[in-house]
């Protein structure tokens, strides 16, 4: 027993009165205990008061196992099902989980969250992360949560429901959604910061599945506040080279904490400008020629419009599907970075031969490809579409779409050449080729052609 339990001024304090109080209900128990030795030992009556006491302490440990077991102070025998809850245990569900993202809008009120966690709690589900964004009244939740896999949406959205949560939205998530929401903004915009293509795919990242579109300033353009505005479903942000960025997501309203991180995004391009990544590879072709395969931009403007005079009007009207005239009014927009990615092929002299196209169309993706009648057939256009295909992949697009005739056998052999599912679509003589990318990884090597070397 210690006898020095804080101190005071440094100084340890002893409790001496609480040591006296010990010392004398020590002495009175050792007093009692003697007085009742000498009469049962010495008294007459000792031996039947001995009996009484052994008589009077087993009725009383009777009474009270009794009592214990028919009032639920002790633990109900192993076996016996005492829980009216309906819902299977923990250990009862199978082992498979899943994931899911909620969202719901709830009282901005004291215990309002605290009854929701509750409600999820209940149903076994495990809340992996928790954003909140505050609107002028109540504050939507947005949940990362693992669930037992046998547990329905529609039990969790209705336990929701019933804990308070107005306007619920659900949908399956993937391990992509483990990253929290700071580290995944700063990823996108260091991916914005190194390439201005990034812009719409990261503002698609960054706000789920949405159609995104840009229109080019000009006479009778919309008028967009420079702060940028939106409303429930549609968002509409001034451009940073001019024009609107108009985002839609007709299933999930936006929040002004989606909007202004959309906004910090496009701030950010604006401030760093133009910009393309410059590295390039050197690729030898079975003939021995090298190529260098590279990324294009508006720089590359006036050698893409000599390439077009090179190539046959056949050609040309295969790739733009209309008048040969009308080619060169489409380079601006094809080779501008805020509409997608262009790769160039170029010989050693500098000479553009070839040109591929990743467009960001809407919520979908279009590759194109030109490539000079001299260069064709070398193996150029398969490279070109292997690395267009590659980005899209990395940019975590589901699908690419490519328009072509249907005559233009070279197209149809590339896309063939990918060996991904394909699903064609014929009308009017323009074919749609669709390839599913799914999760297929892609190399950048394409057939017949070698990588010398990279830089």
């Amino acid at each position: 027993m210690s006898d020095v339990t804080r101190a005071r001024h440094g100084r340890p304090v002893h409790h001496w009165r609480r040591d006296v109080i010990e010392l004398a209900a020590l002495f009175t128990a050792v007093a009692v205990a003697d007085a009742i030795a000498n009469l049962v030992g010495h008294g007459p009556d000792g031996p039947v008061l001995l009996l009484a006491s052994a008589v009077a302490l087993v009725a009383t440990a009777a009474f009270h196992t009794w009592w214990a077991r028919h009032h639920g102070h002790a633990p109900p025998p192993s076996g016996t099902d005492t829980d009216t809850d309906p819902r299977p245990l923990p250990s009862e569900r199978t082992g498979e989980t899943t994931l899911w993202r909620m969202r719901t809008t709830v009282k901005d009120a004291p215990g309002s969250l605290a009854a929701l966690c509750t409600a999820l709690a209940d149903r076994q589900v495990d809340i992996l992360s928790l954003q909140t964004h505050p609107l002028a009244e109540g504050t939507v939740d947005e949940f990362l949560l693992r669930a037992p896999g046998d547990l329905e949406a529609s039990e969790i959205t209705r336990a929701t429901s019933l804990a308070g949560g107005a306007g619920t939205w659900i949908e399956r998530a993937d391990a992509h959604d483990l990253v929290d929401a700071p580290t995944r903004v700063l990823g996108l915009a260091a991916r914005t910061a190194l390439d201005a293509a990034e812009l719409p795919l990261a503002l698609r990242q960054l706000l789920g599945r949405c159609t995104i579109r840009q229109s080019p300033a000009g006479p009778g353009a919309e008028a967009v506040p420079v702060e940028g505005a939106f409303e429930e479903t549609v968002m509409r942000l001034q451009a940073p080279e001019g024009g609107v960025i108009t985002v839609e997501r007709p299933y999930l309203p936006f929040t002004p904490t989606e909007f202004a991180r959309a906004r910090a995004l496009v701030d950010l391009d604006a401030v760093l400008g133009p910009r393309v990544p410059r590295s390039q590879d050197v690729l030898t072709l079975p003939e021995g020629n090298d190529i260098t395969v590279r990324r294009a931009d508006v720089d590359d403007l006036d050698a893409a419009k000599a390439m077009h005079e090179r190539c046959s009007p056949r050609t040309l009207s295969m790739r733009y599907h209309g008048p040969v005239g009308d080619a060169d009014r489409y380079l601006n927009h094809l080779l501008s970075p805020r509409f997608g990615r262009t790769l160039a092929v170029q010989t050693t002299s500098g000479r553009l031969v070839g040109l591929g196209h990743l467009l960001w169309d809407g919520d979908e993706t279009e590759v194109a490809l030109l490539v000079e009648d001299e260069w064709q057939r070398r193996g150029i256009g398969s490279e070109l579409l292997r690395r267009l295909v590659a980005m899209a992949s990395e940019a975590g697009c589901e699908s690419v779409y490519a328009v072509t005739q249907s005559s233009n056998t070279g197209m149809v052999a590339a896309m063939r050449g990918l060996g991904l599912p394909l699903d064609y679509q014929i009308e009017e003589g323009t074919l749609v080729i669709t390839a599913r990318l799914g999760a297929a990884a892609f190399e950048a090597d394409a057939v017949n052609v070698t990588k010398a070397e990279a830089s």
